[in-house]
């Protein structure tokens, strides 16, 4: 309570850290204290860092639990942006993620400002804008997972761009805008919608594709977690984490283990659950998991693979028995493409329960995974693509998807598009939470908030197509959508 009872123009320590931290920023410039001058200089210059970053709606207070990957990321970035290191190496892994084209230039200033103060900046990134600004690229490919693992590409920005590489031949990519859209077919009502929003009401158009988006911290979220979500029919499929142990996989996830472990079952005559690395064909040593996790107490654990199953998962004895010329450690080292074509009907075992299952995830650009690969290992992009996956088995009539072309490479950006355009032309309405301008302007209807982030945002600023929203010109992302299909 001594604590709280301490205040500088009546704000205490509580009030401060609840502040907006932009509104906290003015607070600090205002104050006039000589004896700590050089002190509110340095706040101030942090809280200047957190601004420029796209942070400005946050509040200090905020739980470092409740942040986005992308907000945690730039969180971290403060610490270094006022910093006077040089010959510092600075490695970010899709620092844009989450970020609205607005932000995204701001965000490319800071990495030339670091890099211009003497250090090596690395960034891992898809983004077609944030690879223009590169000094140099590493083009890695030539496909994914096991189709990839080279390097295809080596030099400037202007020699990947005549190298021929996927990434190269992708990176002047532009979505166009429809020149037709589709006619809603009804409307989900939102009413009075207040929470971190100026009490918005709109109406979600059904049996189209729509698309919410606005400046990082504008209510997005809000809108369309808190209010679109709670009707009826409504399912979101997200980027959090999916709950399962570290024996789960793609495999387990979807359900495609059960036909096929009964197809492993009625080939050699025994019980499908001999074909589970959580049952009884289990490798004694590792349960199923094919590693051995160590636990070192104070230091960070080991994981070896396991000497007994060699990693495969499964005791010896049930390796024998095999299905079109494999054994199920064999089937589970497939990717979804290998697989696809292994259990189609006329491929080495016709099985259709599993080889629907399949063509979801290949469709929802999940060609590359392994069937046992586990969960645990993935993205939080390769994660919501799984969940949609199996969602589009259900009879779910609403879809929402939160940023579905995170980490997504520019190639597959054109797959996402014509993968949401089944799922609208399949009768399902399609709500989609994303900054990517291609998705933008590929969507039937958009609704935008703003004006800005955080106390300055929260308003529908924008409905309409995406020509209008290019043609108007009157909200940030109409700006940089008219730039971007010019």
């Amino acid at each position: 309570m001594a604590a709280l009872a301490s205040r500088i123009d009546g704000v205490n320590i509580a009030d401060a850290c609840a502040m907006q931290i932009s509104e906290l920023t003015r607070w600090v410039r205002g104050l006039s204290a000589p004896s700590v001058a050089p002190l509110l200089a340095n706040v101030g210059r942090t809280l200047d860092s957190f601004v420029e970053i796209g942070l400005g709606y946050l509040s200090l207070d905020r739980p470092a639990g409740t942040l986005s990957g992308g907000e945690a990321q730039r969180v971290k970035m403060v610490r270094h942006l006022g910093s006077s290191l040089t010959d510092v190496t600075y490695v970010f892994d899709e620092p844009t993620v989450g970020l609205h084209p607005h932000d995204i230039h701001r965000m490319h200033e800071l990495l030339l400002r670091l890099r211009d103060k003497g250090n090596t900046v690395l960034v891992v990134e898809h983004q077609p804008e944030t690879i223009r600004i590169a000094d140099h690229v590493v083009d890695l490919g030539p496909g994914a997972g096991t189709a990839g693992g080279q390097i295809c590409y080596e030099g400037d920005v202007d020699g990947l761009r005549a190298s021929g590489t996927l990434t190269g031949r992708h990176l002047g990519y532009r979505a166009a805008v429809k020149d037709s859209v589709r006619v809603a077919a009804g409307a989900l009502p939102v009413r009075g919608a207040a929470e971190n929003l100026r009490k918005v009401d709109v109406h979600v158009p059904l049996g189209v594709l729509t698309v919410v988006t606005g400046v990082a911290g504008s209510g997005k979220s809000s809108l369309v977690h808190g209010a679109v979500a709670r009707h009826e029919g409504v399912v979101v499929v997200d980027q959090s984490a999916i709950r399962s142990s570290r024996r789960s996989n793609p495999a387990t996830y979807t359900g495609l283990l059960d036909p096929v472990r009964a197809a492993f079952a009625k080939a050699g005559g025994v019980k499908p659950a001999l074909s589970s690395s959580n049952s009884a064909g289990a490798c004694p040593v590792c349960k199923g998991a094919g590693v051995v996790y160590t636990d070192l107490a104070l230091m960070a654990g080991v994981t070896t693979v396991c000497e007994e199953c060699e990693g495969r998962r499964f005791q010896a004895h049930v390796l024998e028995h095999r299905l079109g010329g494999r054994n199920i450690a064999e089937v589970l080292a497939m990717t979804v493409a290998e697989a696809a074509e292994f259990f189609a009907t006329g491929g080495a075992v016709g099985l259709p329960a599993a080889h629907r299952i399949l063509v979801r995830l290949r469709d929802a650009g999940l060609g590359y995974l392994t069937l046992g690969q586990p969960l645990t290992t993935l993205s939080g992009g390769e994660r919501q693509r799984l969940k949609l996956a199996v969602h589009m088995a259900a009879d779910a009539p609403v879809l929402v998807l939160d940023e579905p072309a995170t980490g997504l490479h520019l190639a597959d950006v054109a797959q996402l598009l014509e993968l949401l355009d089944r799922l609208v032309d399949s009768g399902r309405s399609v709500v989609v939470v994303e900054h990517h301008l291609a998705v933008i302007a590929h969507a039937d209807h958009v609704i935008d908030l703003g004006p800005d982030a955080g106390s300055d945002g929260g308003s529908i600023v924008f409905e309409g197509s995406p020509a209008e929203l290019a043609a108007a010109r009157s909200t940030l992302t109409g700006e940089h959508l008219a730039r971007y299909v010019a």
